[in-house]
């Protein structure tokens, strides 16, 4: 992935919410202030492409600077995002100001001029997801989550809602949803041996390609042994927003990037066909 040249979103997103207290994030001991509201200008590297019923899709990158991770709002349709080539890697730029909100989707924030500026280099891709991954799930949320629990209550909210998770690539595993052979699922093995069976799979690119073949006989076979040849594999965790389901309300984790190196299949991170 190489840098190339910018081109700039149609409209302005700006927050139209009175003035709030200065909010500080920080990380390895760098700063970065939101002062009552007003923009900061930021460069940030998509991390997440995740995928909406509604044909929205929902955009989330790391400033490289600071570590800190940005959720753009409101969100893109695919549409957009397909005109922009917006993927992993991107390159985005623009003025960003926290949007109120409450925990754990504290990485929302509204934008204006937004600038797609092409990819960037794998290193660099590499780079942003290394520095920020973590070993395991209940570390990189702060938070116990019991064994074979799938969500985090709400009366509980991490103070976060995405993280970068390194696992062996033994530790990957793509299966068909156990209730639906029309789903595809994710089995995700920590290095400590911890498992996270049937996680859905929110990662746009990943999702289209595995379903564009998994009619294909042995086709889940293959791209599995795909992933455990490569060398490192990280997934970006995501937390879904507040949901219930069969009794059960909080927030539900997912697999909003799969990231391989060194390779990938080459159509994971293209635009496939409706």
């Amino acid at each position: 992935m190489d840098e190339g040249d910018g081109s700039t979103l149609g409209a302005a997103h700006r927050s139209k919410q009175t003035p709030r207290t200065e909010r500080v994030l920080t990380r390895q001991g760098v700063a970065l202030q939101f002062r009552k509201g007003k923009a900061v200008a930021m460069k940030i590297i998509v991390t997440d492409l995740t995928k909406f019923k509604n044909q929205d899709v929902c955009i989330a990158g790391i400033c490289p600077e600071t570590g800190v991770c940005i959720r753009p709002r409101p969100y893109l349709s695919k549409a957009k995002c397909r005109e922009l080539n917006i993927l992993p890697g991107a390159i985005l730029t623009g003025q960003f100001t926290p949007k109120r909100c409450s925990a754990p989707h504290v990485e929302d924030h509204f934008y204006e001029n937004l600038v797609v500026c092409g990819p960037c280099s794998s290193v660099m891709f590499h780079r942003i997801l290394a520095e920020s991954a973590t070993e395991s799930v209940e570390d990189g949320f702060s938070i116990r989550i019991p064994q074979g629990q799938k969500y985090i209550p709400t009366e509980t909210p991490p103070n976060l809602s995405i993280i970068t998770l390194r696992i062996d690539p033994q530790g990957l595993q793509i299966v068909k949803d156990c209730y639906n052979n029309t789903k595809l699922r994710v089995h995700i093995t920590e290095n400590s041996g911890r498992e996270f069976r049937y996680i859905s799979i929110t990662d746009l690119g990943f999702y289209e390609c595995a379903m564009s073949h998994v009619a294909e006989r042995g086709a889940l076979d293959r791209l599995n042994d795909f992933f455990h040849s490569q060398e490192e594999v990280f997934i970006r965790v995501g937390l879904s927003r507040e949901h219930e389901s069969q009794g059960r309300k909080g927030f539900w984790i997912q697999a909003n990037g799969i990231y391989t190196f060194p390779d990938c299949p080459e159509d994971i991170r293209r635009y496939h066909r409706e």
